[in-house]
This record gives structure tokens, C-alpha cells and sequence, in this order.
């Protein structure tokens, strides 16, 4: 793949040059994680747009305010890494990224789980933990193809039970918000592993009552026949 990797202490901008380099696959524009440093780029520049070849986009830690429109026309993109930034908001055309599998948005300033993010049909990866997002859209279901969510270290008070329609979920992690319940249909998500391995669900420091976590700890059976027995009453 060709690849280009730019870095400095002082990295402010992206060099115009880059954007002349229209068979480039992979742009990593982020510090080494093991450095704890951070840029200081405030904006991706529209020309980004020039690079439709692109598959990887790396831009994590830096101070990044905004993304701009033109993101949506690289529809090579598979891989697109913007943790540890200071976004509040994505465009709408992000929702056109038909080939992303894998996102990575924690530490970054979101109140909610942006609607186009619900478009990204291939998405198979989606990290945003460490925001500040309180609710979560109905029209996640559409995301059929998810196998791991993250969204700890938010403000969620419930999830609808749309989150209960991907089948494909391997890994959940919850903890960390302020979840006092779950969907009724929460056990169907047969696919978390719970019993050969705690990681790939956790509901730590959430105030659940229903149900409560010792039923949570069985996992998705323990779930499915709390909430049958509640049917029953």
C-alpha cells in the first residue's frame, strides 16, 4: 500500500503538497500512542477530499474541532481513527462511507451518537467511548453488521431495543453511564460471550435495578428468563 506518515510536535496543518498525492492508501497523521503527545490540528482541510484513493485515514489526538464535508467522497475508506479530538458534531455525507468497517471516535466532545453513523451499513467496529452521549437512535438496527460497540464512559440513561437487533454483536461494553435498565429483549444477543469471557460485555457502574446485575452476571439465558418471569406476573 502506499503509505504516508506525518508527524512533528508542532503539526498544525496538513502540507498542501499531500493533497497532490492522489494514489496515496494509507495518511496516519497521528503521534505514537506510547509518546502521550498530542497534535495540534484544529481542522481537516477540505482538499482531503482529493485523496479518493484512500482506505486508511489515522488522525487521532490531535485538537481537531471539525471534520469537513469532503470526507464523504473518499468512498475507499475503509479505517477512519478520530479518537482523542475535540469533536461535538460530524457532517451528514460521513453517512456515505459505504465501505468503512472501522471507526474509532472516543474522547471526543459527542452528546449523542450521530444519525449518520447509522448509515455506515459495513460497519463492523465502533468505538465511542468517553464522550458525552445520552441517547442512542433507533436507527442503529441498521448497523446489522456490527461485532463491537463500545460506549463506555457516557451519559446513557437507556438504550432502545433496536440495540437488541444486532445479532452480530461479539462485544458490548456499557459500563461507566447511567443505565437503570435494559430492553426487554437484551438476552437475545446471544452472540456476547459472557461465560468464556467477561470483556465482551460489561455493565460496571451503572445503577441497573432491571434487572440487577447479579442476573446480569448470567448472562444473556439469565436475562432473557428475568425478563420472561416479569411476563408471567
Amino acid at each position: 500500500k502506499k503509505k504516508l506518515k506525518i508527524s512533528g510536535r508542532e503539526l498544525l496543518s496538513v502540507p498542501i503538497q499531500v493533497f497532490g498525492l492522489d494514489q496515496l492508501q494509507v495518511l496516519e497523521m497521528s503521534p505514537e500512542r506510547e509518546s502521550c503527545l498530542r497534535y495540534r490540528m484544529e481542522l481537516l482541510p477540505q482538499e482531503i477530499g482529493c485523496l479518493r484513493n484512500l482506505t486508511c485515514l489515522y488522525v487521532d489526538s490531535n485538537n481537531l474541532k471539525k471534520i469537513p464535508a469532503e470526507i464523504g467522497t473518499l468512498s475507499r475508506l475503509e479505517r477512519l481513527t478520530l479518537s482523542n479530538n475535540s469533536l461535538s458534531s460530524l457532517p451528514a455525507e460521513m453517512g456515505a462511507l459505504q465501505r468503512l468497517h472501522s471507526l474509532h471516535l472516543a474522547n471526543n466532545s459527542l452528546t449523542e451518537l450521530p444519525a449518520p453513523l447509522c448509515q455506515l451499513r459495513s460497519l463492523t467496529f465502533l468505538d465511542v467511548s468517553d464522550n458525552k452521549i445520552d441517547t442512542i437512535p433507533s436507527s442503529i438496527r441498521h448497523l446489522e453488521k456490527l461485532e463491537t460497540l463500545l460506549l463506555l464512559f457516557n451519559s446513557l440513561e437507556s438504550l432502545p431495543e433496536d440495540v437488541c437487533l444486532l445479532r452480530n454483536l461479539h462485544t458490548l461494553w456499557l459500563g461507566k453511564n447511567h443505565l437503570r435498565s435494559l430492553p426487554a429483549a437484551f438476552g437475545e444477543l446471544v452472540n456476547l460471550d459472557w461465560g468464556h469471557n467477561y470483556c465482551s460485555c460489561n455493565f460496571e457502574g451503572n445503577p441497573l435495578e432491571s434487572p440487577p446485575p447479579e442476573v446480569c452476571s448470567r448472562g444473556p439465558e439469565g436475562i432473557r428468563d428475568y425478563f420472561s418471569s416479569l411476563c408471567r406476573i
